[in-house]
């Protein structure tokens, strides 16, 4: 049940089969389960000598790489809390978020020296900084160094249970501050299962390419992977050539990202060569996949595709759609994974029939503990019963596959009828010109707010506003049409790979 113990037991299983493959480093580094045991054991105990113990907080910024993996499971080891940040942010919002969980450890990449100085000179909880390459700050130690010089006995926290946390993952704030999700021992071992049943084997080769300071990154497949005793392939950030020369080098078998990701694949001069027939299947989530984007995957590359589903707060997996189903049910997120409870309802919170839309709610074991130092922000998402309500718009049919609608939040009324940007989106994605785009709701005097719709072109592409409204204006009703239509160079996104609206709302 507890993180500490997964690598010692794959050592005891397949102590040489290869564990990771982190394609970032120069040399790149290839590691064994054994050798995985050994690091996180080194840290721990390196760790241990800081003072470092049960519950206490150790704090990342740092680009992806095996280091999130040695520190989750040092930690996982102590009993403490891997606390990973995100680097897109300012060095003045880090300096909030540090002040709000007082770690007492930070390691950080030479990327981000710059913004950890700027920290280091505030005032910080943080007593110990370690970084992982260039010369580091006045009074940093070096990680490899550390690792060489601590013990690897093994490391044991004899009074964790399964509900202490592991781990505070920040939600992707693309509405606002993020929330420090409390990740448990008892969720992650839940949301693991979820994915083994889901269709993960031991001979799994998977390429990581979302940031290890999302769920995405540390835990959708990775953990899965560790348990099972499969492959994963990091890669510093997301780079499309770089991630179709990889997924052919190392054979991967499973591949996730936002639609996003998928879409820049296809752009790259790599594309038409690129050899993936080694993929068993590609998991896309975060936003609904363009159904052509589907179909140039299977005519191309005969990829099958899963689309997914999940959240920071909740698993993060919570939804599946076969592959055989990813044209005939375009649009689903599938149903919910086995350990996963669903249900719609409306805004008295009664549950709703088929193709009714309503608010999608959730119950299960992989739920998080709750928001770190925020229990009322956490008392707003769950109802008396025990639900999680998502925020989330979404209706489901006759088979039990679920659709979302649009967010709560993004949806808008424009002349009280209810507009959601996700239908409107839906359909220019299907114009060939559109290689991008998203629908936001902008204040109107007369109607009280109507659509404005950011469009990014596929190169060599340049219809005029008025074309592409038109092309809306033949399928959809016209209370939906946005008002104003903008192109622009690229939209503005998410390190999570999800669109930001609130930028483009102004």
């Amino acid at each position: 049940m507890y993180i500490g113990d997964y690598l010692g037991r794959r050592t005891i299983y397949s102590p040489e089969a290869l564990a990771i493959v982190d394609a970032g480093k120069t040399p790149e580094l290839r590691l064994s389960y054994a050798q995985m045991n050994d690091r996180a054991n080194r840290l721990a105990q390196a760790l241990r000598s800081f003072g470092v113990s049960h519950g206490d907080r150790v704090a990342m910024l740092a680009l992806d790489g095996v280091e999130h993996l040695d520190l989750l499971f040092a930690c996982g080891k102590l009993g403490a809390i891997h606390t990973a940040l995100n680097w897109r942010l300012h060095w003045r919002e880090l300096q909030q978020i540090l002040a709000e969980v007082t770690p007492t450890v930070l390691i950080y990449d030479d990327a981000f020296k710059d913004s950890v100085a700027e920290l280091a000179q505030a005032h910080s909880s943080v007593r110990h900084w370690i970084h992982l390459d260039g010369p580091g700050i006045p009074g940093s130690r070096e990680f490899s160094a550390l690792l060489a010089h601590s013990s690897a006995a093994p490391c044991v926290c004899e009074t964790l249970v399964e509900e202490d946390i592991a781990a505070i993952v920040f939600t992707g704030g693309t509405t606002g501050l993020s929330k420090g999700a409390r990740i448990s021992h008892r969720q992650i071992a839940w949301n693991c299962l979820n994915s083994v049943i889901h269709d993960v084997n031991r001979d799994d080769v998977y390429l990581n390419v979302f940031p290890m300071f999302h769920v995405g990154g540390l835990f959708v497949y990775t953990l899965p992977q560790i348990i099972m005793g499969g492959t994963t392939v990091l890669m510093k950030r997301f780079d499309p050539e770089r991630v179709l020369h990889l997924l052919q080098r190392e054979r991967a078998t499973i591949f996730a990202a936002v639609p996003a990701m998928y879409q820049m694949l296809t752009q790259t001069p790599a594309w038409a060569q690129a050899d993936l027939s080694s993929l068993r299947f590609c998991t896309s989530g975060g936003a609904p996949l363009p159904i052509p984007l589907i179909e140039q995957y299977t005519r191309d590359k005969g990829v099958r595709f899963k689309q997914g589903f999940g959240m920071t707060e909740f698993g993060p997996g919570l939804f599946a759609l076969a592959p055989e189903d990813a044209i005939r049910k375009a649009g689903s997120i599938g149903r919910p994974n086995f350990f996963v409870d669903a249900r719609i309802v409306d805004r008295d919170n009664r549950s709703l029939g088929p193709n009714q839309v309503g608010e999608l709610v959730l119950k299960g074991p992989s739920i998080a503990t709750g928001y770190f130092n925020n229990a009322a922000a956490w008392a707003e998402v769950i109802d008396r019963d025990g639900w999680f309500h998502t925020g989330d718009l979404a209706r489901y049919d006759e088979d039990w596959c679920f659709y979302i609608v649009d967010r709560l939040k993004d949806m808008f009324i424009s002349g009280g009828e209810n507009v959601y940007p996700a239908e409107i989106e839906a359909v220019l994605y299907r114009h060939p010109a559109v290689f991008q785009c998203a629908v936001v709701g902008v204040p109107d005097p007369k109607w009280g707010e109507v659509g404005k719709a950011f469009v990014v072109l596929k190169p060599g592409q340049s219809p005029e506003a008025e074309e592409l409204l038109a092309y809306l204006g033949d399928q959809l009703a016209r209370y939906k049409i946005p008002r104003y239509l903008a192109f622009l160079p690229a939209l503005p996104i998410s390190a999570a790979g999800k669109v930001l609206r609130r930028e483009l709302r102004g």
